[in-house]
């Protein structure tokens, strides 16, 4: 069996236009040969939606979207991630769509509070595993936090929930912002997962940058023992397909990993990118002294941009050295 992974970039609260991303790359994957597809956390409404999640009309349109984009899946199955309501409560969800329909549904169990996210502000937590059958092969779901160690979101660890419901692979949606040394960490945290388990791990990643996060991709799948078999390219959208033989991933494709500071420069160029893009704002002006910070700076913003939508500008003072101009 073929799955792959959809690693995309998308925009919070276009439901259409990320509906037809997650179509677009299902088609692709399965003109490929894929029987599975897995998206990332939140992919249909892009992450974080934060108060978006608070209005009534946007979960309903959310909860039609999905349905939509469903009736018109078929020959692959997709695992999306949105928002779903049961009465008057919200939740982190996956679904898997096969044929025309939604067939299962998971709510994360594990929801994040710290740093960056407040998603106990807006979502209820699951408690159950959810474990589905495709060619043979039993897949269990799980939602980027749920995979923490045992007791971290006061429940039973939900990985192990899902290998005692019965999965031999563990697909996990992931909306994880990029900070320096996180792909180390995710490494150390899935490893140990897999070998607690007996059980391997897809770990599909969202890309692209949203407000101040930027999520890096760098999808990866590990095997049973812990042992990294695939992993995509970081801080870029891509299609990765693993193969799996009697429940086991096949080695596979690993992209070179980045140096810390090429990294770092590939988060800032992808921050400033999305951040005017996505604003539809049509380029950058940016003070320019002739020192290091300034011609940094400018770097970035034409590497994000190209330079056709960076306008540099020096401002004249009598205070303004000879030298930042030649700089």
């Amino acid at each position: 069996m073929k799955i792959a992974i959809a690693q995309i970039n998308c925009l919070v609260g276009d439901l259409e236009g990320n509906a037809a991303r997650i179509f677009d790359y299902a088609e692709r994957a399965k003109q490929a040969g894929a029987s599975l597809l897995l998206t990332p956390e939140l992919s249909l409404t892009g992450y974080p939606p934060e108060d978006l999640l608070l209005r009534e009309g946007f979960i309903h349109a959310s909860a039609e979207a999905l349905v939509d984009l469903a009736a018109r899946v078929s020959g692959i199955t997709v695992i999306v991630g949105h928002p779903h309501r049961i009465a008057d409560k919200r939740y982190n969800a996956a679904s898997v769509l096969q044929n025309g329909k939604i067939v299962a549904t998971y709510l994360k169990h594990c929801l994040p509070n710290h740093t960056v996210f407040d998603e106990v502000r807006y979502f209820a937590s699951g408690t159950e595993p959810c474990v589905f059958d495709l060619d043979g092969v039993k897949f269990g779901l799980n939602i980027c936090a749920d995979i923490w160690e045992e007791g971290v979101c006061g429940a039973p660890n939900p990985a192990a929930q899902a290998r005692a419901a019965g999965a031999q692979v563990l697909l996990v949606l992931n909306a994880s912002p990029f900070h320096m040394g996180k792909q180390d960490s995710r490494y150390q945290l899935v490893a140990s997962r897999t070998r607690e388990n007996d059980m391997a791990v897809v770990y599909a990643n969202m890309a692209g940058g949203q407000d101040e996060l930027v999520f890096d991709g760098s999808s990866f799948v590990m095997d049973a023992s812990g042992k990294l078999v695939h992993e995509l390219p970081g801080f870029e959208e891509a299609l990765g397909f693993v193969d799996l033989e009697n429940g086991m991933p096949q080695p596979g494709e690993i992209a070179a990993p980045l140096s810390l500071e090429a990294s770092i420069y590939k988060a800032l160029c992808v921050g400033v990118g999305d951040y005017v893009r996505k604003n539809g704002f049509p380029g950058v002006e940016l003070g320019l002294s002739g020192g290091i910070d300034s011609a940094l700076t400018l770097a970035i913003a034409v590497d994000a941009l190209g330079a056709a939508n960076v306008h540099a500008v020096m401002m004249p003072s009598q205070f303004t050295a000879s030298m930042s101009l030649e700089d």
